[in-house]
Parts: C-alpha cells; structure tokens; sequence
C-alpha cells in the first residue's frame, strides 16, 4: 500500500468538509482506482490541513495524480487553501479502526535509508502492541519514505482529550523507538480527523 500526502495551508475547513460530502454524496466526486481509504487531518491552529489518500500500490497512486488534482482546481483556493507540498510514502503498517479516529498524533523520525527496515521491524514488533494497548487508541498507520530515511508513525485517537491524556507514555515509546532504530525524533505534530473515508463508507 502506498499513499499520497497533500499539506494545505489556509482555506475554511467547514466549508470544505461540507463540500466534499456534498460531492461525494451526490457521486460527483469519483474515487481513483486503487483508492483504499482516505484521511483527512486539520491543525485548526495552524492552519493546516493534510490529505491522506491510500492506494493499492505505487503505480495506481501516479495513475491518480492527474485526477486528485482535476478534483482540487474545481475547488476554490480561498476553500481548499494553498497547496504546499505533495509526498508519496510506501505504507509499512496499518492497523486498526482507522475509520474511528477522531484525533491523530504525527511522529516524525529521521535517519540514513539504511535505517528504515531496522526502525519498521522494531515499530511492529514493540512500539505498535504498546501504543495499541493504550485507553482511546484506536488504529496506528506507518509511514516510510526509504530514499530520505525518514519514517513518520501516525497514532489515531477516539478523541482529543485520549491523544493528550496519552502524551507521557507516547513521548517515551517515541523516544525508544527512535534510539532502537538509530533515528532521530524530527517533528511531533497533533491533528483533528475531519474526515475518514473507505471503499465501503463515510464517516465525518
């Protein structure tokens, strides 16, 4: 499995989530082949937004490119805001009820490319059962980019007040994954879910 990560800086994110349900109800917004599941993850503080899109492999996700972005010039930039950046990632895990996720903690470790498999067979192995096993846990997703050895763990929460109860134990489950896998903790961010998407429903 493979994903495309899109960051937006601006934009109303109500009215864009009213849109997009809007679209997708309607069946005006037609899904890529390929497509898995979607996420949709707002930093109201910031003003920033990320869309999540997984595929089935790497080569449905460039065969997506052009329409994700069709679908994105039919949406006003002052609604949608300024795309920043586009990643594609290979997905290493993905586990849980995604679907469930009200709130998401991104962890951002880098290292040398050497360093991926090493850090993703320690993060299944330990790091994932511990972070399963935590109250309001709901799903965890990984995330590897194998050319800049750089690895970011996405934890899904039922609720914000789980995600921020659950910092301490996080904090050091982050930090030993890190020293395990010879990496270093980059950046920590924290996230509303606005949105979650499969093949077989909607949940907003």
């Amino acid at each position: 499995m493979w994903v495309r990560v899109a960051t937006f800086d601006g934009g109303d994110t109500e009215k864009l989530d009213k849109l997009m349900q809007e679209r997708m109800s309607s069946g005006e917004m037609t899904m890529p082949e390929g497509l898995s599941s979607v996420l949709i993850l707002d930093d109201k503080d910031a003003k920033k937004r990320k869309f999540l899109a997984f595929l089935d492999s790497r080569g449905a996700l460039e065969a997506a490119e052009s329409g994700f972005d069709q679908q994105g010039d039919t949406i006003p930039e002052a609604i949608r805001g300024k795309r920043t950046s586009v990643h594609y990632y290979e997905v290493v895990i993905y586990d849980g009820n995604v679907d469930a996720a009200k709130a998401a903690r991104i962890s951002l470790l880098e290292g040398s490319p050497e360093t991926i498999d090493a850090g993703v067979e320690k993060s299944r192995g330990d790091t994932l059962p511990k972070v399963r096993a935590i109250d309001g846990n709901v799903g965890a997703i990984g995330l590897a980019d194998r050319d800049n050895g750089r690895m970011s763990m996405i934890t899904l929460w039922d609720s914000g007040d789980s995600m921020r109860a659950s910092a301490q134990e996080a904090d050091q489950l982050r930090q030993r994954t890190a020293d395990m896998s010879d990496q270093r903790i980059a950046n920590v961010a924290l996230y509303d879910v606005t949105m979650a998407q499969t093949v077989t429903g909607t949940r907003a």
